[in-house]
């Protein structure tokens, strides 16, 4: 029965008053829009399955995974998102929010197979414990307890051997940028490339990653993280010899991360790279 074309002759025994029905539906209504993901938000839900990692320590770690199965005999690339500051939570959706969408719809159309692991840090913790706004920072000696449990997890997921360990990649945002490089500099020698987006490293790390297909990603006039951040570290790699690429947008403020991951040159370039020796080349430029 179509509610609004019916003519109602009397109340039902059963129905709250008119105005107070139309009220409590309103409010549902609202409290609903406001609850329900956006839809972008919510195909990445969808399109990925809630897991949960136990560490080593008891630790639990939250986090989604996406698989698209390769043809039989075909190894597939692991890519490692991290996210920003503003995902942080216990709901195991957030950290889907910003990048996730663009990189899956990327994947489901370019990669026969693939593994996807988006993590998702607790309220209050970091995924590298240093302060965003500083000009500069020494890497910690031991990783965040994120972190920790992202790289016993790393570990996990290549033990597997449907895992192309020569396509292993990672990207992050903001803070997920800070983890980006500090994941690196940690396995260098694990990754095939990184896109770090707005994010800082420990320039005295330089020499241990220089040999990794990277491409930064800043805006000139980033209020949360300085862009002397980028600045430094691309400085570091170049004068080692490093092809990393650096992008600057002019006049833009943090979110550098929308038109990052909208750029297909840049996801292109992203996933062709392959993990190089130490001692190797320079990647190509894209």
């Amino acid at each position: 029965m179509n509610f609004y074309k019916t003519k109602l002759t009397r109340r039902p025994s059963f129905c709250i008053p008119h105005s107070a029905f139309c009220i409590a539906l309103a409010l549902a209504l609202a409290t609903a829009s406001a609850n329900a993901a956006p839809p972008h938000l919510q195909w990445c839900i969808d399109r990925t399955e809630a897991r949960e990692f136990t560490g080593k320590d008891g630790g639990v770690f939250h986090y989604r995974i996406a698989e698209k199965k390769a043809p039989e005999g075909q190894k597939v690339p692991l890519v490692i998102l991290l996210h920003g500051a503003g995902e942080r939570g216990t709901d195991n959706t957030m950290q889907l929010y910003h990048g996730a969408y663009d990189m899956l719809k990327w994947l489901d159309e370019h990669e026969a197979g693939f593994r996807f692991v988006a993590g998702q840090v607790p309220p209050n913790q970091q995924w590298v414990d240093v302060p965003w706004e500083s000009k500069s920072h020494d890497m910690p000696v031991e990783p965040s307890k994120s972190m920790a449990l992202q790289l016993e997890l790393l570990d996990a997921l290549l033990a597997d051997p449907a895992i192309d360990r020569d396509r292993v990649y990672v990207t992050g945002i903001s803070m997920g940028g800070y983890g980006a490089w500090d994941i690196l500099c940690r396995r260098p020698e694990v990754f095939a490339a990184v896109l770090p987006v707005c994010g800082g490293c420990d320039v005295a790390q330089a020499p241990r990653i220089a040999h990794v297909p990277i491409w930064a990603f800043h805006g000139s006039g980033d209020g949360t993280v300085p862009v002397i951040r980028a600045r430094s570290i691309m400085s570091a790699l170049w004068a080692l010899g490093s092809d990393a690429h650096y992008r600057e947008y002019p006049d833009v403020g943090h979110n550098v991360w929308t038109p990052t991951y909208r750029d297909a040159t840049v996801l292109e370039w992203f996933f062709r790279q392959r993990r190089k020796d130490s001692g190797a080349t320079s990647p190509a430029k894209p």
